[in-house]
């Protein structure tokens, strides 16, 4: 049985465009940089996006002036999160559920733009969070 993703045509798309910036620029850059030509990749691509898009964050109902901006949201549904790291930890997870969690938003991807071979992982909220 073949499993079914959530947003299968649209994580192709995000994912082969940061593999065109890693092809491009390699890894040992900042994040920044990543970010940047990652943005100029998705308008090459016509992948419409926002950067740095504001995530309210409630506690008890109520708003807490923490926010959170995760560095892309991918066609109004996908958060995007990038990094430059050696390797991805448990904290760079952490970061892309709570953002799943505080925007409702069903996937995430981690980028890593770090490693010799680019690391895309897909995170899916879980279901408690629905």
């Amino acid at each position: 049985m073949e499993q079914q993703y959530i947003y299968k045509e649209e994580c192709y798309k995000i994912i082969g465009a940061a593999m065109e910036v890693h092809n491009v620029l390699g890894c040992g850059f900042k994040e920044a940089v990543y970010q940047e030509a990652l943005a100029k990749e998705l308008s090459l691509c016509d992948i419409p996006f926002e950067r740095e898009v504001t995530l309210p964050v409630y506690y008890k109902g109520e708003l807490l002036h923490t926010d959170y901006r995760p560095d892309f949201v991918c066609f109004d549904k996908i958060i995007v999160e990038l990094k430059a790291v050696e390797y991805l930890a448990d904290e760079h997870y952490s970061q892309v559920l709570s953002y799943l969690r505080a925007s409702g938003m069903q996937l995430g991807i981690l980028i890593n733009f770090g490693e010799v071979s680019l690391n895309c992982k897909r995170i899916i909220r879980p279901d408690h969070w629905q």
